[in-house]
C-alpha cells in the first residue's frame, strides 16, 4: 500500500493544474496551508459537508460515485447561495483492511478519485488541499467560491405573495434510495442516477441572482426545506401538489402515492427551492430555460406561519415513511 503523501500525489494531485493567478491559486497543494485570492468586488462563499458510509450513501456504492457525490452534495450550497464554484478541499478517511488486497484499494481510490476530479473540472473547481488518513470511510468536503457582494442567495427574503419555486424535478433521490433497497443496482436506471449522481444546481443558481428573494437546496426533503426556508423568512406557505414535477419514471416505478412522498419528503434531491416576485418568475423561467433547465412554480407564501395544500388535502399523509432527513435519528440509506 502506498503511503499517506505517495497516495495524495497519485490520486490527489497528478490531474490539478498548477497554481496560478488566472484560477486565484498562489500556493497550491504540499503546502502546510493553500492561498488563495478571491477576485475584487467578490465575497467569499464557504461550506463544508460530511458524507459517511451507511449514513449518506451505500456501503456497496461505486467507488466513483461515492466520489461524486461527496463534492455534488457540498458543491449544492453554493448553488443555494447564487455563488460560483472556485476550490475545494477533501478529507478522505478510509479503511484499507476492508479491501481484498492492494490492488482492489488502489481500483477503489482511482474511481473515487475519478469521480471527484470529473466533477471539480465540469464546475471549474481546483481541488487546493485535503488529508487522507484511516479509519471508518467518510469524506469531508469544504467548497469555496464567489458571489458579488450583495447578491448573495438567502433563506430569509421571502415574503408573503411570493411565488415558491422549484428547479428540475423532484422525488428523484428518494426514489433511487427505494429502488437501491430493492436491490436495484443499474445506474443506467434514472432514478438510481438521480440518488447517486445528484447534478449541483450551480448555474441556475447564479442565473438566478437579483430575482430570488430566498433559495437553498433541498438536501433533506422539500417539506423539511421548506420549513427551515419559512422559519428563515417569517412566512407561511400553501402548496399545490399537483404542479410538483416528478422525476423521470417516478411515478410509474412507484406508484402515485409513494411517488408523492418521495416528492415532498423523499432528500437527497438536490434542487433548488426558490421563492420569487410574481412580476419576476417568467424572466426566471427564461433565464433557466436558456441554461436547459425548468423552474416549476408549485405554491405560494402567505401570512400565517403553517404550510397547508391548496386543494386542502392533508400533506401529513404524504410524509408518513418520509419524515425528512434527521441525522441520530436512526435512519440509513
Amino acid at each position: 500500500m502506498l503511503a499517506e503523501f505517495d497516495l495524495i500525489r497519485r490520486y490527489f494531485m497528478s490531474s490539478q493544474e498548477a497554481s496560478t493567478a488566472s484560477n486565484g491559486v498562489t500556493l497550491g497543494c504540499g503546502d502546510d496551508a493553500t492561498l488563495l485570492m478571491p477576485q475584487a468586488g467578490q465575497q467569499l462563499a464557504v461550506s463544508v459537508d460530511t458524507s459517511v458510509v451507511g449514513v449518506h450513501f451505500p456501503r456497496e456504492a461505486p467507488a466513483f460515485a461515492v466520489g461524486h457525490r461527496a463534492l455534488a452534495v457540498a458543491l449544492s450550497d453554493l448553488a443555494a447561495m447564487g455563488a460560483k464554484s472556485r476550490w475545494c478541499l477533501m478529507a478522505l478517511t478510509f479503511d484499507q483492511r476492508q479491501f481484498a488486497d492492494d490492488e482492489a484499494t488502489h481500483l477503489w481510490l482511482a474511481d473515487y478519485a475519478r469521480g471527484f476530479h470529473t466533477l471539480c473540472q465540469q464546475h471549474a473547481t481546483t481541488l487546493v488541499g485535503g488529508d487522507v488518513t484511516s479509519g471508518a470511510l467518510s469524506i469531508g468536503v469544504t467548497v469555496m467560491g464567489e458571489v458579488p457582494v450583495g447578491e448573495a442567495l438567502t433563506r430569509s427574503g421571502a415574503q408573503p405573495g411570493d411565488l415558491i419555486a422549484v428547479t428540475g424535478a423532484l422525488g428523484g433521490g428518494g426514489g433511487g434510495l427505494a429502488l437501491w433497497h430493492k436491490g436495484e443496482r443499474d445506474l443506467a436506471h434514472p432514478l438510481l442516477r438521480r440518488y447517486l449522481l445528484p447534478e449541483p444546481r450551480l448555474v441556475a443558481g447564479v442565473a438566478l441572482r437579483g430575482l430570488a428573494t430566498a433559495a437553498m437546496d433541498i438536501s433533506d426533503g422539500l417539506m423539511a426545506d421548506l420549513a427551515h426556508l419559512r422559519a428563515a423568512s417569517q412566512v407561511g406557505a400553501v402548496i399545490d401538489i399537483a404542479a410538483l414535477p416528478l422525476a423521470e419514471e417516478l411515478e410509474n416505478t412507484l406508484g402515485r402515492e409513494a411517488a408523492l412522498k418521495a416528492a415532498l419528503s423523499g432528500g437527497d434531491d438536490y434542487e433548488l427551492l426558490v421563492t420569487l416576485h410574481a412580476d419576476d418568475i417568467a424572466k426566471a423561467q427564461q433565464r433557466l430555460a436558456s441554461l436547459g433547465l425548468t423552474l416549476t412554480v408549485i405554491g405560494r407564501c402567505c401570512e400565517p406561519l403553517g404550510i397547508s395544500a391548496s386543494d386542502q388535502s392533508d400533506l401529513s399523509s404524504y410524509v408518513n415513511g418520509y419524515a425528512g432527513w434527521q441525522h441520530f435519528s436512526g435512519d440509513t440509506p
